[in-house]
């Protein structure tokens, strides 16, 4: 195990106005809901059937749910560019969704938009691709002139038989996400062309991007994509960069990592840091394993090699696939983010399941990734709940966040809380913050944990119906959802030099579709929260 102690320097301190609330330090009451419904093409599902039909992909409204975000600021400023999955009409049960946009000048939430180039409406076609039923895994990051990217993961219902499986591709927008424009000349950077969906062992997934900003780099302004290749024996990392902004992107290759890896590699997260240097988080699992070894791979050549180090840090998963007290599914174990302060400053959050409760526990190198400092737990409740799906987020002046899912509070009476959950304890969900500043020594915490999230939430919400199908948002696409319901693996965390901005999910919120119940449906909407630093 490669570790190493971090001086804790003095800290100049993040300051906003809060007022306490229980179990927490702090509490920031400045949430607005992101969320506002649109239009875009997207699949109903026949009824007796859980799964699409080709040829019936149409006009329709997307105003469910939203779950799983990422958000990136565009340097220099306060503009944000959110990003999520927008589940279409009635149909979250059955898991229809398409990725969307949120474009957010100066902090202010405006316009939605569904990401156009996968969907039978913006192609004007039917044929598969370049229509897709499904396109996923939210995620956004900024060049420095303004242009953010985002890397697209296509694909065709996998629980019906369709063709081809499913493919990786960019967009990028120029005016913070109103509109998008696919990369590479409109072509993926690849796709399974031999693949049906149901050829579960032959998989691409979990696809991230990251832009070099450095302006001490040769490299500027180019851009990386990451992703994962199941095969059904092994999980492999592949890379593809645009050294022309998107225009066009190199041909994937394999990233190898060191034979100590175990055969199944993903959550792959690509950062840069402030000497332009290119870096790789990723989750090493032995094959049917839940548990994943941290190792962080480095480039300096603009991603023509890396070089590899363990962490020495252990993520631990839920044993199957969900939190043992409800039925929402367990997320990505592990987030990343290099600092664009100080040249090989780097940070990772992760999740620690130790068989009763989860925790985040956070590391961090100052030297590249050579040496790592032990981990510590980032939340500080007593309350033995559940803390989970950590974000971690560096931005200018040293500033670091760990933001993450909380269960520290039990459910509160409010109209938005199923009546038979008020009260439990481990259930209902907010969203916490830790803020940190590092000065040149490391990052080290400032203050305690602080409450994001204006209001607690139940997770399994939403649990009304419309037209007789139920509306939670549901991974094991059946109805009732009774198992694998899907609230997002993660959500997005960004740090500007004036605020920490959170984007996560909430059922607080009334929608304006009305249950076959009576009353508004509480679907999972996408909240933006601001802290000043």
């Amino acid at each position: 195990m490669k570790q190493l102690v971090v001086g804790l320097a003095a800290a100049c301190a993040f300051v906003w106005a809060g007022t306490a609330s229980a179990g927490w330090n702090t509490t920031v009451p400045l949430n607005q809901v992101a969320s506002s419904p649109t239009q875009g093409g997207g699949y109903p599902i026949p009824a007796g059937s859980n799964a699409p039909v080709p040829g019936t992909c149409r006009l329709g409204n997307y105003n469910s749910n939203r779950s799983e975000s990422w958000i990136a600021v565009e340097p220099g400023t306060e503009n944000l560019v959110g990003v999520s999955k927008f589940f279409f009409e009635t149909f979250s049960t059955f898991y229809m969704f398409h990725l969307g946009a949120y474009s957010i000048p100066n902090g202010s939430p405006a316009q939605n938009t569904q990401i156009p180039g996968y969907d039978c409406v913006s192609t004007g076609v039917q044929d598969m691709p370049p229509s897709w039923t499904n396109n996923t895994d939210p995620n956004v990051d900024f060049d420095t002139q303004g242009r953010a990217y985002q890397a697209t993961l296509p694909f065709n219902a996998y629980w019906t038989k369709l063709h081809p499986n499913g493919g990786i591709g960019v967009v990028y927008s120029d005016d913070l996400g109103r509109h998008w424009i696919v990369g590479n000349g409109g072509q993926l950077i690849d796709h399974l062309s031999n693949s049906t969906s149901l050829q579960l062992g032959d998989v691409v997934d979990k696809q991230w991007i990251a832009v070099n900003r450095s302006f001490l780099s040769p490299y500027r302004d180019h851009v990386y994509v990451m992703w994962a290749v199941f095969n059904g024996s092994t999980v492999q990392i592949l890379f593809s960069k645009s050294v022309d902004r998107g225009q066009t992107f190199s041909k994937p290759r394999r990233i190898t990592p060191p034979s100590e890896l175990g055969k199944s590699n993903t959550y792959i997260y690509p950062s840069v840091d402030a000497a332009g240097d290119l870096y790789a988080a990723v989750g090493s699992f032995q094959k049917n394993g839940v548990d994943a070894e941290l190792w962080v791979g480095k480039s300096t050549d603009d991603g023509g090699s890396f070089t590899w180090f363990d962490t020495g840090a252990l993520a631990k998963g839920t044993p199957g696939c969900c939190f043992p007290n409800t039925t929402f599914r367990d997320g990505i174990l592990e987030n990343f983010a290099a600092s664009p302060t100080y040249p090989g400053h780097l940070y990772m959050a992760y999740e620690y399941w130790d068989g009763t409760q989860m925790e985040i526990k956070f590391i961090q190198s100052v030297n590249g990734g050579g040496l790592w400092t032990p981990p510590v737990v980032v939340n500080d409740d007593a309350t033995g709940t559940d803390q989970f799906q950590p974000s971690v987020a560096a931005g200018p002046g040293g500033g670091v966040a760990v933001a993450f899912y909380d269960r520290r509070q039990a459910c509160p009476a409010d109209v938005s809380i199923r009546p038979q959950d008020v009260g439990r304890t481990n259930f209902c969900i907010d969203t916490s913050l830790q803020a940190y500043r590092d000065s040149g020594a490391g990052a080290v915490p400032v203050g305690g944990n602080t409450r994001m999230s204006t209001y607690t939430w139940d997770p399994m919400q939403p649990d009304q119906h419309v037209g007789g199908i139920g509306q939670m948002a549901c991974a094991a696409h059946q109805d009732p959802c009774t198992s694998n319901a899907f609230i997002g693996d993660y959500f997005g965390l960004a740090v500007s030099a004036a605020n920490i901005y959170g984007f996560f999910v909430s059922t607080h919120y009334p929608s304006g579709v009305q249950a076959d119940e009576g009353g508004p449906v509480y679907y999972q909407q996408q909240v933006l929260a601001t802290v000043p630093r």
